[in-house]
């Protein structure tokens, strides 16, 4: 493998984990902002409709970084592929630990128990 090829592959992961920290971090904090704010109205005795938009819009955003963490989730599969391509092993990064096939599976039903 040429040292071009791993300089590169190297580049990119970073910046895929560094994307992908990125999201999940604004996603968090996206959602801790929708539960604080009907919380916050609640606090301040303020009617159900104050604030409503804002909320939506709130939600807005949890729903697009939902879609942009779904992106970039393919994104990682795709460039595991092209990695495979072009000969590029895997790489553990830091303390991170080598991460199982995402699973591929459904619901199913389960036993339910009376309490």
């Amino acid at each position: 493998m040429s040292k071009q090829r791993k300089d590169a592959g190297f580049k990119v992961a970073t910046a895929l984990f560094e994307t992908e920290k990125a999201i999940d971090g604004a996603l968090a904090a996206a959602a801790t902002m929708v539960g604080i704010m009907p919380a916050a109205r609640q606090e301040a005795r303020l009617a159900a409709t104050i604030g409503q938009e804002a909320i939506d819009r709130a939600i807005d955003t949890v729903t697009a970084l939902g879609e942009a963490r779904r992106a970039i989730i393919a994104a990682h599969d795709a460039l595991a592929r092209v990695q495979a391509q072009v000969g590029l092993q895997e790489v553990n990064f830091g303390a991170l630990v080598d991460k199982p096939p995402y699973p591929k599976f459904g619901l199913r039903v389960v036993e339910t128990r009376a309490a």
